[in-house]
């Protein structure tokens, strides 16, 4: 015969019903239940449980704080997943990409149009929240991307550098566009 005392949580051997030991009598053990009710049961019919340190959570408040846990690892997943994998925005600066026909046009002419675009794309980036840029504007002797250089310089959250050297080679510059998120 087991030895039950006030204050013990049981559980019955036959059924799922949990509560607590409020009088143990020759009659046998009275359980208040969890739902509230109070039964009398032989001693033999009880199972004694361990008294757990730990805090009761029901089912609901575990699940929500799992559905929270997991939406809080999503978004921080989604962010730097994006910002690693999206590809930048390519802005080819070869004058034959961007008009028909270059006959009558100087090289300042010429110039002014990659210029103008480049200007005009790096506005849509920074509109559109765009965060890199490749200008494709070639090697030769380095006048286009000076100009370039200087149009990036006009811009505050603007940062700079050499596009990668195995995708584009020497003639490339990747322009990071610092946005609040």
């Amino acid at each position: 015969m087991r030895n039950f005392k006030a204050g013990d949580r049981v559980e019955t051997v036959d059924d799922s019903i949990r509560g607590r030991v409020t009088a143990v009598s020759s009659s046998g053990v009275t359980v208040v239940t969890e739902e509230g009710f109070e039964m009398v049961m032989e001693p033999h019919e009880l199972l004694l449980l361990p008294e757990a340190d730990l805090m009761e959570v029901s089912n609901v408040e575990a699940y929500r704080a799992l559905k929270e846990k997991q939406q809080g690892q999503k978004r921080k997943r989604q962010s730097v997943k994006r910002e690693r994998t999206v590809p930048p925005m390519e802005v080819d600066l070869h004058i034959h990409q961007l008009t028909e026909n270059t006959r009558g046009l100087t090289n300042h002419d010429m110039l002014i149009i990659q210029v103008d675009t480049a200007k005009r794309q790096l506005e849509f980036a920074i509109n559109k929240n765009i965060r890199r840029v490749v200008f494709i504007h070639g090697v030769g002797a380095g006048v286009l991307r000076t100009e370039l250089e200087y149009l990036f310089g006009r811009y505050d959250n603007l940062s700079w550098y050499d596009a990668d050297y195995q995708k584009y080679g020497l003639g490339a510059t990747e322009v990071y566009i610092h946005q609040n998120a």
